[in-house]
């Protein structure tokens, strides 16, 4: 029998849309918790205590659970360095002069060193659930099976899809979706589930949505897209097809609940309240977006029943820093600190809502529940309660890094060390494949 204990810790439970955080102990056996174990937290300051066999002492850390990013791009993780060519003064440039050519560029050894890096980048940040948009049209079949491999192999979740799009001609964008049905037709993991990749609308014909949906229709799949990420999405799609992006998608019949819509930033009202009624949800990457200079979202103009996720958008894989990159943003922009607060909240439970139309197993740090969650590295200066959960989590917890990281009960991070994960084999891989592409990236035109 494995039998974990976690002694003294701050636990964070979710229920329903509150945070009833108390101080305890978990109880995991065989994946699951079995028991939690409410303590005195005065009477732990006062009194020596004695260890449990098996225990694990969080000496008065904070557990939440685990952090979920909705829209990576591992295969971007080998751009660092990269030596461009061309202009990269605006969005469609930064397309073709970078994305464009390091995604075809890139080989199955090239896709597993990217994943290997991903997968290592996102338990050191906290999360253990990650939606991936993977692009290699140059390594297409099979490419999924790359990064599944990386997520099951460091015992971790992950939702993926290859990014179907026509810019590359007819038969690449029809192996794009071959792709995808070959791995939804495949998966026999609970720990894996698949989505229906498309790059945008600017990008992808009437035919494609239309076999998008399709597909999405066969297998009871979402779609995972870039939308209205920058003006161009909005301006080519409607000078090319006569419909702005999210009429397309509705014609399609492609918004449904298990649907997943990147960025989201030049969105008029009517275009949200269609995604309301549609069921989608709209991913935040603000970091990439502030990088590229195509704007923010209007959090202003969000109606409030669209769901609202994190993404990191293959930026770097620490879901939490985007978080509270997206309220210092809120901040910034003038939104006051009760409504910014509000924002958050919605985002923190939306996100577990979300999560749980792939896998419902999703924990609330309850008994019963998958034992997947983070011990950060952070013991609270004040009492952690309901009411003040928020303010620890935005200018405490998502400041420190996990201490430890249990997923399906097991340690895959201890002490801030990967169990898992040789690193140092890891990085020589990836430095290899790394300056291959450095090599091969800049002899390309």
């Amino acid at each position: 029998m494995n039998k974990t204990r976690i002694e003294n810790a701050w636990i964070c439970s979710v229920n329903g849309s509150n945070v009833k955080p108390f101080f305890g102990d978990i109880i995991v056996e065989n994946g699951v918790i079995t028991a939690t174990v409410k303590k005195s937290f005065k009477n732990y300051l006062k009194f020596e205590h004695k260890a449990h066999k098996n225990a694990y002492d969080a000496k008065g850390r904070v557990v939440t659970v685990p952090l979920v990013n909705f829209h990576d791009h591992f295969y971007s993780r080998l751009a660092k360095g990269l030596n461009i060519k061309g202009s990269t003064e605006d969005f469609h440039s930064i397309l073709k002069n970078l994305w464009w050519k390091l995604d075809r560029a890139l080989t199955d050894q090239m896709i597993s060193a990217s994943a290997k890096m991903s997968v290592a980048e996102a338990i050191k940040s906290g999360v253990t659930y990650i939606f991936d948009h993977h692009a290699s049209p140059s390594y297409i079949k099979n490419s999924l099976d790359i990064i599944a491999s990386e997520i099951t192999g460091a015992d971790i979740r992950g939702v993926l899809c290859f990014e179907v799009s026509d810019r590359n001609g007819s038969k690449l964008s029809q192996e794009s979706m071959n792709e995808n049905r070959r791995f939804a037709e495949k998966i026999d993991n609970n720990d894996l589930n698949a989505m229906v990749g498309l790059h945008a609308s600017f990008t992808v014909s009437d035919d494609t949505l239309d076999e998008a949906h399709d597909l999405c229709n066969e297998y009871g799949l979402g779609i995972h897209i870039h939308l209205c990420e920058d003006a161009l999405d909005r301006a080519i799609s409607k000078e090319v097809s006569g419909s702005f992006p999210v009429d397309r998608l509705i014609h399609a019949n492609l918004l449904n609940e298990k649907s997943i819509l990147a960025h989201g930033i030049y969105l008029t009202a009517k275009d949200l309240d269609k995604i309301d009624e549609g069921g989608a949800a709209v991913a935040f990457n603000v970091d990439s977006n502030m990088n590229n200079s195509v704007g923010t979202p209007d959090f202003f103009a969000y109606n409030e029943a669209i769901p609202m996720l994190m993404g990191t958008d293959g930026m770097h894989g620490n879901a939490g820093k985007s978080l509270k990159n997206t309220f210092l943003l809120m901040r910034a922009s003038g939104m006051d600190f009760d409504t910014s607060f509000h924002l958050i909240r919605k985002i923190y439970f939306d996100q577990i809502f979300f999560v749980r139309r792939y896998f419902p197993d999703y924990p609330s740090l309850k008994k019963g529940d998958r034992a997947d969650f983070v011990i950060w590295d952070y013991v609270p200066p004040t009492p952690v309660t309901s009411s003040n959960f928020f303010g620890h989590y935005l200018y405490g917890i998502l400041e420190r890094q996990p201490d430890s990281v249990i997923s399906k009960g097991k340690f895959i991070l201890q002490n801030k060390q990967l169990l898992n994960i040789n690193e140092d084999e890891n990085n020589k891989f990836i430095y290899e494949q790394g300056e291959k592409l450095f090599r091969k990236f800049s002899r390309m035109k």
